[in-house]
């Protein structure tokens, strides 16, 4: 089950890429060249997003806000750690997009904040709405890698890629 609610034949275990350093270091070096012009600060989202958005802060030297789910109601009660938001042109960074519902939430919140979303950036695109939900807010999608660009790389020469489940 997905966070979407949906269901799906296809899991991409994210943690594999995000925990091994060399791995995350070239997905990162990657997601450089789709980085929309101007931003000013890399918006990681918990818990995929952050890695990956301190990696490329190493790698472009853009400033990294660490985003919440949801402000906690004690310490500094702040939905994003590391810098203020208002004002601020960022990019937001997502491991994996289904239905794009946490980053569309997300990116709703921070711009209550007064910031300006330029963009978001994911690694996995699961080709089920999350690109035309973010576009009907706005929100241009960036992705290193697309379901099916993934699974025509997986299957066998003259195979059939798997079959996708409906729902998904």
């Amino acid at each position: 089950m997905l966070r979407s609610g949906a269901t799906s034949d296809e899991y991409f275990d994210k943690y594999l890429f995000e925990g091994d350093p060399a791995l995350l270091r070239d997905i990162a070096e990657s997601l450089v060249a789709l980085l929309p012009d101007g931003a000013e600060a890399l918006a990681g989202l918990e818990l995929g997003g952050v890695p990956l958005a301190t990696v490329l802060s190493q790698r472009t030297g853009l400033p990294t806000l660490f985003v919440r789910k949801q402000a906690k109601p004690y310490g500094t009660r702040k939905l994003a750690e590391g810098g203020d938001v208002a004002a601020r042109r960022l990019v937001v960074v997502e491991d994996v997009i289904t239905s794009g519902g946490q980053v569309l939430e997300s990116c709703g919140q921070l711009r209550a904040l007064g910031a300006d979303i330029l963009g978001v950036l994911c690694v996995i695109e699961r080709e089920a709405g999350g690109a035309a939900n973010l576009a009907a807010e706005g929100l241009e999608l960036h992705s290193l890698f697309t379901m099916s660009s993934l699974t025509a790389s997986a299957a066998p020469a003259g195979s059939k890629p798997p079959r996708r489940n409906a729902r998904d």
